[in-house]
C-alpha cells in the first residue's frame, strides 16, 4: 500500500521515521492518526518515541528485521520501547544512524568514514555484510537511498558502479528516484519496506509511479 503524507505540512517524512518489515518506529511529534495510518500501510506495529528527546527518529536509527542501530544519546528510557529487539547504540562521531546507513535484511551501505570495529558492530546487530560507500559522490548514503528487500531507490546522479555496488551489496534491484516534486533526497522524503511506502504529500504522480516500480509495490 502506498500512502502521501505529510506532517503538520512537512513533507519530509523519513527524517521523523523509519520501518523494517516488522516495526515502525516514528517520532512522538507525528500525531497518532498519522502514525496509524503509516502503520497501516506498512503492516507493522509501531513504536513512538524519542531519540535523546530529539523528534527526528528517522535521521538517528536505522533498522531492520534483525536489529535496531541508534546513536548513543538514546536514553535508558527510550531504550525501554525496544524491548525484545536487538539493539545497538553507536559511540562515534558519525552517529546519525539514519542519515549514514541503508540497509535491508540482505546487507547495509555505510558512511565510508566508520572505522572496522564499528562496521563489525552494526553487522553483528543487523546481521547482513556491511559494506563502505557513497551514492552520487555522496558519504551520507541513508539520506539519499530508500531500501527494502524488494528495491532500493537512489539519488538520481548515482554513479554506475554505486548502482552495481547497492545491487550487489543490498541483493535487489536498484533505480532512481525522486520525491516530493524533484528532491533527490529521497532517504527524507520516503519511509518504505516490502509491504508498502509512505511518500511525502508533494511528490508528483511521476514520482510515485517510479518509486513503486523501483520498490515492486505492485
Amino acid at each position: 500500500m502506498l500512502v502521501k503524507l505529510d506532517f503538520v505540512g512537512n513533507p519530509y517524512v523519513g527524517v521523523y521515521c523509519s520501518s523494517s518489515d516488522e516495526l515502525l518506529v516514528v517520532s512522538s511529534s507525528v500525531s497518532k492518526r498519522s502514525a496509524e495510518r503509516m502503520s497501516e500501510a506498512l503492516g507493522t506495529q509501531i513504536v513512538q518515541t524519542t531519540v535523546g528527546g530529539s523528534t527526528v527518529v528517522g535521521s538517528l536509527m536505522r533498522l531492520n528485521s534483525h536489529g535496531v542501530i541508534v546513536t548513543d544519546f538514546i536514553t535508558d528510557k527510550e531504550l525501554l520501547g525496544f524491548r525484545g529487539f536487538n539493539v545497538l547504540a553507536v559511540p562515534y562521531r558519525l552517529n546519525a544512524m539514519g542519515n549514514n546507513v541503508l540497509c535491508n535484511d540482505r546487507g547495509a551501505l555505510v558512511h565510508p568514514g566508520y572505522d572496522r570495529n564499528s562496521v563489525k558492530a552494526m553487522g553483528d546487530v543487523l546481521g547482513v555484510e556491511v559494506v563502505k560507500g557513497t551514492i552520487a559522490g555522496i558519504r551520507t548514503v541513508g539520506s539519499w537511498g530508500v531500501a527494502t528487500n524488494k528495491g532500493v531507490l537512489c539519488h538520481p546522479h548515482a554513479r554506475e558502479e554505486e548502482r552495481r555496488l547497492l545491487e550487489e551489496v543490498l541483493k535487489v534491484p536498484a533505480a532512481i528516484a525522486t520525491a516530493n516534486y524533484g528532491t533527490a533526497q529521497i532517504g527524507a522524503c520516503v519511509v518504505a519496506n516490502s509491504k508498502g511506502a509512505v511518500i511525502g504529500s508533494r511528490s508528483t504522480p511521476i514520482e510515485i509511479g517510479r518509486i513503486e516500480d523501483g520498490l515492486g509495490l505492485y
